[in-house]
């Protein structure tokens, strides 16, 4: 997809809140509250938009009004909808920052600068940042930590990135490093 076509995503509509179409929104942005200052948002094909109106922020997430909705049944029926901005919205990154859809569709290469394969997303499962690599000539994806040690170089301009792969030992049972001193 062409960069100024990616989409970002936003938040989800978690459900209904009151009888009134509002809806409860799980975001991803850096303040909540903001999540309606980035204009209309998307669905995940671009094709249907949402206008919001922040109301408050709560715990559980942020109560917005979407225009063209009014009453409960409409506001559940968005449930689960994700929401998405254009990549454009969201302005540049500092250095060694980047969002997650900038990372996605880079070629990984090794320090030699010998292509490995492509970034096929970017997740994270709780304890940190991973690439998910689709390796030339392998068919199943790997993980490789997205720490310096293990990738040292992000070029969004090149459209690549530096992988040094982490060692593999072999195990398929632990990801603990063995105890060769017993």
């Amino acid at each position: 997809m062409a960069p100024d076509k990616k989409l970002v995503l936003l938040g989800h509509v978690a459900g209904a809140h009151g009888i009134r179409g509002e809806v409860v929104i799980k975001t991803y942005t850096g303040d909540p509250a903001g999540i309606d200052a980035y204009g209309p948002l998307s669905d995940a094909t671009g094709t249907k938009t949402y206008k919001l109106k922040v109301v408050r922020v709560m715990p559980k997430g942020v109560v917005v009004r979407v225009a063209g909705i009014a009453d409960r049944n409409a506001a559940e029926a968005l449930r689960g909808t994700a929401l998405h901005a254009p990549r454009s919205a969201l302005g540049k990154t500092d250095p060694g920052e980047y969002f997650y859809e900038d990372l996605i569709g880079l070629e990984a290469v090794d320090p030699a600068g010998n292509r490995i394969g492509l970034i096929k997303a970017v997740e994270n499962f709780g304890a940190g940042d991973l690439l998910e690599l689709a390796r030339d000539g392998i068919a199943k994806t790997e993980f490789v930590p997205f720490v310096e040690a293990y990738v040292p170089d992000v070029d969004i301009v090149a459209g690549r990135v530096t992988v040094i792969m982490p060692p593999d030992d072999g195990s398929k049972e632990s990801d603990e490093p063995k105890d060769e001193s017993a």
